[in-house]
C-alpha cells in the first residue's frame, strides 16, 4: 500500500493582519493610550472634585488649583468692592457659601458653555454628601434664579428652589415690598426691564411681557436687566 504525503498549506503570513503579534500588540498599545488621553482630557463630572481654597462671594469660589469658579444659574447681592457698595444680604450669602464649601472637597458639573468671558469656570457644585450648593443658596433666599442660555441643565430645580424660598419668605423675600409699577420681560432671554428702557423697547413683540411687579417677574424665572435696573431687591429687604 503506498502512502500518499498530503501538503498542508500554511495560512498566507500578513504583517498588517491583527493576527501578527509583533504588529498588532504595539498598535493595540498606542489605540489604548490615545483613548486613555482623550478620556482624560475631556474630564467627566465624575472625576472633577476638588477643594475649596477659598471665597469671593455668595456665587464664586477659587479651588485649591487656582481655578475660579462661577455658580451656573445664580446670582447673589455683590458684597463691598472697588466703588460697588455691598447690597442687602451680600454678607450674608458669601457667609452661607463659606459655612457650605470651604476647605471642603466639592464636585463640579459642566454645561454647554464651561466659561464666562472673564474667564471663571461655570459648574453646579455638589458636596460629598451631595448637597447641590447652586440651589442650596437659593433655597435659603439668598441668591435669585438667573437663566442663562445654554447652561440650562438644572433650570426646573433652580427656580423651583427660589419660588420655594419666596413663598416662605426667606432671605432677600423676607421684608420684601414694592410700589407696583409695570416692567416688560423677554420671553427668550428672561430678563425684565423697567418700562421706557430703550433695551426693552428693542424686544421682539413676540417675546415681549408685561409684570405688575419685580415679585412675579422673578416668581415666573426672569432676571432683572443690570443695564436699567440698579435696584432689583424689594423695599424692605434692607430693614
Amino acid at each position: 500500500m503506498r502512502c500518499v504525503k498530503q501538503e498542508i498549506k500554511m495560512p498566507e503570513f500578513n504583517k498588517y493582519s491583527i493576527f501578527n503579534l509583533q504588529f498588532s500588540f504595539p498598535c493595540l498599545y498606542v489605540f489604548i493610550c490615545s483613548l486613555l488621553f482623550i478620556g482624560i482630557t475631556e474630564e467627566s463630572p465624575a472625576q472633577t472634585w476638588h477643594r475649596v481654597r477659598w471665597v469671593n462671594d455668595g456665587d464664586t469660589i477659587v479651588l485649591n488649583t487656582g481655578q475660579r469658579v462661577r455658580y451656573i444659574g445664580i446670582n447673589t447681592p455683590e458684597i463691598e468692592h472697588d466703588d460697588q457698595k455691598a447690597q442687602p444680604f451680600g454678607y450674608q450669602a458669601k457667609s452661607y457659601n463659606k459655612m457650605l464649601v470651604k476647605s471642603r472637597k466639592v464636585r463640579l458639573e459642566y454645561d454647554a458653555d464651561r466659561r464666562d468671558r472673564y474667564g471663571r469656570y461655570l459648574a453646579y457644585v455638589f458636596l460629598e454628601d451631595r448637597t447641590f450648593v447652586n440651589a442650596r443658596l437659593l433655597e435659603a433666599g439668598l441668591a435669585y434664579y438667573l437663566h442663562r442660555k445654554p447652561n440650562s441643565k438644572y433650570a426646573e430645580i433652580l427656580l423651583k428652589a427660589q419660588q420655594e424660598a419666596m413663598v416662605s419668605r426667606k432671605g432677600l423675600w423676607r421684608n420684601w415690598s414694592e410700589k407696583e409699577q409695570i416692567y416688560i420681560g423677554n420671553r427668550n432671554s428672561k430678563r425684565f426691564h423697567v418700562t421706557g428702557c430703550k433695551f426693552a423697547e428693542k424686544i421682539n413683540p413676540r417675546n415681549r411681557v408685561r409684570f405688575s411687579s419685580k415679585w412675579t417677574a422673578f416668581y415666573l424665572g426672569y432676571a432683572p436687566s443690570k443695564k436699567c435696573i440698579e435696584k432689583y431687591w424689594g423695599d424692605g429687604t434692607g430693614n
